[in-house]
């Protein structure tokens, strides 16, 4: 039996599910840019079967599934762990300004942001208190893969994942308790204890994990990737099912919330590493971080709280929906040119034809 949308979604249903599974497959094998968006179709493929079948998902054979977004988190962030080393958080000492811009956009801005459009929009206090919280959170470990594919720089976006990820504890609860308490109460000890819990504790066995086993579990490595992303696709679907009611009453205007607040935060990084001097290879790094949170944390966050079907809601926008716009303006990156890569080409052209060089000199002076 299926609670659908209205009369006929019975029917549809399963092919609309069907539909989203078979692109996502197709995608998967074509070498082409729309590679990247496969697993953002995935999404698409377990939000819909959430949406017109809460009740498969919810409860499976009396066990209660949000039981399972704590847990698999801690899979993730252990994941994330095992590709951290001790020179990525040396990187720090070598660039603090790129980490300490990033940081002021993350932890500052983007909160802000998120205040902003939640009162903004009207929401319910728990959903608006969501969108707070998504804002209030670190950047996530796919912002190092758009910007590996973006050809930003990679080190600094390790490096600022990792230091924003370590502050969380203490950054996190506080800028919920500022601004987010209007809207539900926060336990900030309580939040800090999650955190710790949650996020910290494994990404340090998992740096340490890598510090100790390094090339030794290969296997890991190659796993890792997809038991992460099959996490996050259990998580997005199950907060789905749980908020089904409250989606289908404000969904529009949170999706329309999640690419405003995904949107200002790439032109404040990116702008933001502009005004102080940052070239583009950082700036683009910049905006991926500031523009792109984790949103599993987020979500544990929510289930933790006990609210995964109000607070949780935002989580499970705005993660999608940042996968695709991440991925979207990262291919777009990659196809142009960095400035010293412009520069590089200018140089060169100019050595092999200096004559061109000098007859538009001559032009210029007439």
């Amino acid at each position: 039996m299926s609670i659908g949308f209205g009369a006929g979604s019975s029917v549809i249903a399963p092919f609309v599910v069907l539909m989203f599974a078979s692109l996502a497959l197709g995608v998967r094998g074509t070498e082409s840019i729309f590679k990247s968006f496969s697993f953002s179709i995935w999404i698409f493929a377990a939000v819909s079967l959430a949406m017109f079948y809460p009740e498969w998902i919810t409860d499976v054979g009396g066990f209660n599934t949000s039981v399972l977004i704590v847990p698999l988190i801690q899979i993730i962030m252990f994941g994330m762990g095992t590709q951290l080393s001790v020179k990525d958080f040396v990187e720090v000492l070598k660039r603090p300004k790129g980490v300490l811009v990033g940081l002021f956009f993350q932890f500052m801005i983007m909160p802000l942001v998120g205040v902003s459009l939640a009162l903004s929009f009207g929401f319910p206090a728990e959903v608006a208190a969501g969108v707070v919280l998504i804002g209030s959170c670190p950047g996530g470990v796919a912002s190092n893969v758009m910007a590996y594919i973006a050809r930003a720089d990679l080190a600094l976006s390790v490096s600022l994942t990792s230091v924003a990820t370590l502050i969380s504890p203490l950054m996190t609860p506080m800028l919920m308790q500022l601004l987010a308490d209007q809207f539900v109460q926060i336990d900030t000890v309580g939040m800090m204890i999650s955190i710790l819990n949650m996020i910290i504790i494994p990404v340090v066995l998992g740096l340490t994990f890598n510090h100790f086993l390094h090339g030794k579990t290969q296997w890991l490595d190659r796993i890792m990737p997809v038991v992460s992303m099959v996490g996050i696709a259990v998580i997005i679907t199950v907060i789905t099912a749980a908020g089904r009611d409250s989606l289908l009453s404000i969904g529009v205007l949170l999706v329309l919330a999640a690419v405003l607040h995904n949107g200002l935060g790439y032109f404040f990084g990116y702008w933001g590493g502009r005004l102080v001097g940052m070239d583009e290879q950082e700036c683009r790094t910049i905006a991926l971080e500031v523009g792109m949170q984790n949103g599993g944390m987020a979500s544990g966050l929510a289930a933790e709280m006990g609210k995964i079907a109000t607070v949780g809601l935002a989580p499970a926008v705005f993660g999608p929906w940042m996968n695709i716009s991440g991925s979207t303006l990262a291919n777009w990156w990659r196809r142009r040119p960095l400035d010293s890569e412009e520069s590089l080409k200018q140089e060169s052209v100019k050595s092999v034809n200096p004559k061109s060089t000098e007859q538009q000199i001559n032009t210029d002076k007439n």
